[in-house]
């Protein structure tokens, strides 16, 4: 059922939740507000076509020039437009950022939005216990005894968390003698808290609690300040297709931000009610009360310039372009913070697969048009440069200078980068399996330029430049050994996948002064622009059946557990067990990799179409049996809906927009929605 606003043909759950729910106390006049979406949408739609035009226009020259043998070098990048000139030097200009992004260097969560239970844990995960991350996990070698707590264990736990003080807060014990300590800041009560690298660690004293009691200091646990931000995510992690699943998300946002979102359900036999956390109070040495934030400060990803969306129809009958629609109401139901989220007034928006200048310049003019539909000040609203498609790595520069008075983000990841390589090179030749692409020259380059060039245009201090994600959440000890290079990188955060991960990733950041790192890196010029152009391809490589066998069972097996899940329950963003059965965080960028990886070698004949079904069938038998206590999870068929999704994404993978799996899978979904 649609409503008509101002010539728009607009779902009326949409229309009830705008102004049922977020309009109500803004001060916005309805029928003024949806005139001014209309007018923005009239305004923005033909340049928002013209920009994914020009992206098909380009990939147009690239694969013609790989065809006919040319050199698709610097030289013929900057001839078609795809490369531009590098701006003269420049500092950003962003103001009113939060501490815990311009002056705080620590975790980052990312969470789907359509999942209140997630996000309440996420927003919850600023303060987190060292005790409970390190006993439940493989940080410390061997697992804690059934049948209740394990004194043992407990103990081990215990003396890594003493290491772990007296590397980062020397001395830390003389406190409780009455002695003074330079890091020191306040107490609760009895617990003293301290301040390390921008970082708050509280000591809590509870001598009736049977650890505290037990303790020479009546420590009953060490709580860390850990996920210092959080992103709620419209994109990537979620699958949106429709009004009501927007109208979810959006709902979410403003119950996160408005501080009254809760969710109810059933744990070990009881009804739990979760909700915020309420910001933590303290006594400072000079005896004065002071507060500190209990949850972790917000972004919102909204999504990229590609998808459309039902919830609106344009007057000329088509679908309104999804991430104006998100611009739009994510940063009206940001009215509602009144100092909870941010307390500069400002608005963080992270923007995702911006290819080049002209797409981050528009999204600052959109931002500019909804700040003046809103009535809020020019550049209230912050956006995050998702840098993540090869485009935009190779302009960095340029695309900061387009937002470069809003701009408080900039991040590397793996995974979407790496689709995006292979789809921009995809008729270049085969590509190195996606095993080996981390040790490519591309990602080298592309990780060390991305710091040095957000430094030289003066990030430090006013913005973060942020790391990828951690994939395996059962795997802490490897986590704990191998992320720590992300902070000795020069980046102020770095994504991991739950709680528990964002408590243990926050001990990195007590081990390296990051913003030292970068004082230091701001001296290093960042790797040639000729290395990051560096295709991956696998020149003169042989193959046997066995290896195109065990590469193609990989990534149809990945494939499979994570479209199944997004087409048949809507999942967009869960722990998939891989093709050895260890669980990894499985999302849209994931399987963009994997289906393009296989479509790359299906076009260059490296395998055949009989070789992927054959995988297709193998890997099908493979992920039933990894579901098999899912009451929820239907069987891979080959005329399910899921199984014909999957199929679709690699063989009509060279086909789709720079590779991206959206329009299939809203596609997709959309039918098992509808059969459901």
């Amino acid at each position: 059922m649609r409503v008509e606003r101002a010539g728009l043909q607009i779902a009326s759950v949409l229309v009830d939740f705008v102004e049922r729910r977020a309009l109500p106390g803004t001060n916005l006049d309805p029928q003024a507000f949806w005139s001014g979406v209309a007018d923005i949408f009239a305004r923005f739609v033909p340049d928002n076509r013209a920009l994914l035009s020009e992206r098909d226009a380009l990939q147009a020259q690239i694969d013609a020039a790989y065809k006919a043998g040319r050199a698709v070098d610097e030289a013929f990048l900057r001839e078609i437009g795809y490369l531009v000139d590098e701006p003269a030097p420049f500092t950003i200009g962003t103001a009113n950022v939060d501490d815990e992004i311009a002056r705080t260097a620590g975790p980052q969560l990312v969470v789907p939005s359509l999942n209140a239970r997630f996000l309440l844990n996420a927003a919850n995960a600023r303060w987190g216990s060292l005790y409970d991350a390190l006993y439940g996990t493989d940080a410390i070698p061997g697992a804690a005894e059934p049948g209740g707590y394990d004194q043992v264990r407990g103990g081990e736990v215990i003396g890594r968390a003493r290491t772990f003080l007296d590397e980062v807060l020397p001395g830390w014990s003389q406190v409780f003698g009455g002695a003074e300590h330079p890091q020191l800041v306040g107490w609760r009560d009895d617990s003293p808290l301290f301040r390390h690298n921008g970082l708050h660690i509280e000591l809590l004293v509870d001598r009736a609690h049977p650890i505290g009691r037990d303790d020479p200091h009546g420590i009953a646990d060490v709580i860390l300040e850990a996920a210092i931000t959080t992103i709620v995510d419209l994109e990537d992690s979620v699958a949106a297709v429709d009004a009501d699943d927007k109208v979810l998300a959006y709902s979410n946002w403003l119950g996160l931000l408005r501080g009254d979102l809760e969710e109810t359900f059933a744990k070990g036999g009881r009804t739990l009610t979760r909700r915020l956390n309420p910001d933590r109070t303290y006594t400072g040495l000079d005896g004065a009360e002071f507060t500190l934030k209990g949850r972790s400060l917000l972004f919102v990803r909204n999504v990229g310039h590609l998808m459309t969306t039902p919830a609106v129809l344009l007057p000329d009958g088509s679908e309104a372009p999804e991430g104006i629609l998100d611009a739009i109401l994510t940063s009206l139901c940001a009215l509602h913070d009144r100092g909870g989220n941010s307390r500069t007034g400002s608005i963080y928006i992270v923007k995702p697969k911006m290819h080049g200048p002209e797409e981050a310049a528009f999204t600052n003019r959109l931002f500019d048009a909804v700040e003046d539909l809103l009535g809020l000040t020019r550049h209230a609203i912050k956006v995050g440069v998702m840098d993540e498609e090869r485009r935009t790595s190779a302009n960095l520069a340029a695309c900061i200078q387009a937002v470069k008075d809003r701009i408080v983000f900039i991040n590397t990841g793996f995974l979407d980068r790496t689709g995006d390589e292979i789809h921009t090179a995809m008729q270049a030749g085969p590509m190195i399996p996606k095993g080996e692409m981390k040790t490519s020259a591309w990602i080298k380059a592309y990780e060390d330029r991305n710091v040095r060039i957000g430094l030289a245009c003066g990030l430090s201090g006013k913005a973060q430049i942020g790391k990828g994600m951690w994939a395996a959440p059962d795997k802490m000890a490897d986590m704990l050994d191998q992320k720590i290079g992300h902070p000795k990188s020069g980046a102020n955060t770095a994504w991991v996948p739950s709680p528990t991960a964002a408590t243990l990733h926050a001990m990195h950041y007590h081990q390296v002064d990051v913003f030292a790192v970068q004082e230091q890196l701001k001296r290093e010029a960042p790797p040639a622009l000729d290395q990051l152009l560096t295709v991956p391809l696998a020149k003169g490589r042989n193959w046997t059946e066995e290896e195109v066998a065990r590469e193609l069972d990989n990534n149809a097996q990945g494939i499979l557990g994570y479209v199944v899940r997004w087409i048949d329950q809507g999942i967009g963003c869960s722990k998939v067990p891989d093709i050895n059965d260890v669980g990894l965080m499985e999302d849209r960028a994931t399987l963009r990799i994997s289906s393009q990886a296989i479509a790359n070698w299906l076009l260059h004949g490296v395998c055949t179409p009989e070789q992927v079904d054959a995988a297709f069938r193998r890997m099908a038998a493979k992920v039933d049996a990894q579901n098999a206590g899912d009451p929820l999870y239907r069987p891979l068929t080959e005329d399910s809906i899921a199984y014909q999704a999957a199929r679709a994404l690699v063989f009509e993978g060279v086909a789709q927009p720079n590779g991206y799996t959206e329009p299939l899978l809203h596609k997709f979904r959309a039918q098992a929605k509808a059969r459901s």
